[in-house]
């Protein structure tokens, strides 16, 4: 599924923990001060270890930082994991599991401590990877969704069809509302959420037998 194919994966790969303390310290000074006023110095006060030992496991503050996003985005891919999870064990249908998996999106974008500080602070930092750089974003979003769509195919809960152009299609817009918070669309109500995603996503899946009310 493209050149980033690999990447959902190694998201998924489990965590390393003698490294989480050090994420975790690197997190909240990115937050305190942001990216750029960040010292490995005081990545490495926060996270009770010396200098040395943090060169060690992270070779420059480049490679710190790609970890911390890494966390981040397997931060995020849990939480739609577990979303779906609870779908999935239920037996819910097709139009109800892409109804959690779109507000889960949404919810996981929108509620990043990280992603939000950025963007009000240092958007020159992030904003290239989210937009004219951002197709690694854009392709991990729709490999996730492709991989959803053709599990709901395999169960007979969509029809067959190509599921990577709607999978991007649905990243792409998950991605847009969450960088441009000024919509219509009331974002911050959870109810009308669902409502959006079931009558304006959910039916773009196809779902056999679905009746969008005029």
């Amino acid at each position: 599924m493209g050149a980033l194919a690999q990447l959902l994966p190694l998201v998924r790969t489990p965590r390393r923990d003698q490294d989480q303390s050090v994420l975790a310290a690197a997190l909240h000074a990115f937050l305190d001060f942001g990216i750029k006023r960040t010292s490995m110095v005081e990545v490495a006060r926060r996270g009770g270890l010396s200098l040395a030992t943090l060169y060690r496991r992270f070779s420059s503050k480049s490679d710190l930082i790609q970890a911390v996003g890494l966390a981040q985005t397997r931060d995020f891919i849990e939480g739609v994991d577990a979303a779906v999870q609870q779908q999935i064990e239920r037996d819910a249908g097709a139009e109800d599991q892409i109804v959690e998996l779109f507000v889960a999106f949404l919810a996981g974008l929108r509620g990043n401590e990280l992603l939000d500080r950025l963007l009000n602070t240092e958007p020159e930092i992030v904003l290239p990877y989210l937009t004219t750089k951002g197709a690694p974003v854009i392709e991990l979003g729709r490999d996730y969704v492709a991989e959803f769509i053709t599990r709901l195919q395999g169960e007979g809960k969509l029809p067959a069809y190509d599921p990577l152009p709607l999978a991007e299609m649905i990243a792409r817009t998950a991605l847009s509302l969450a960088l441009t918070p000024q919509t219509v669309i009331p974002l911050n109500d959870d109810i009308a959420v669902r409502k959006y995603a079931r009558d304006h996503v959910a039916v773009s899946f196809r779902v056999p037998g679905q009746v969008v009310d005029s």
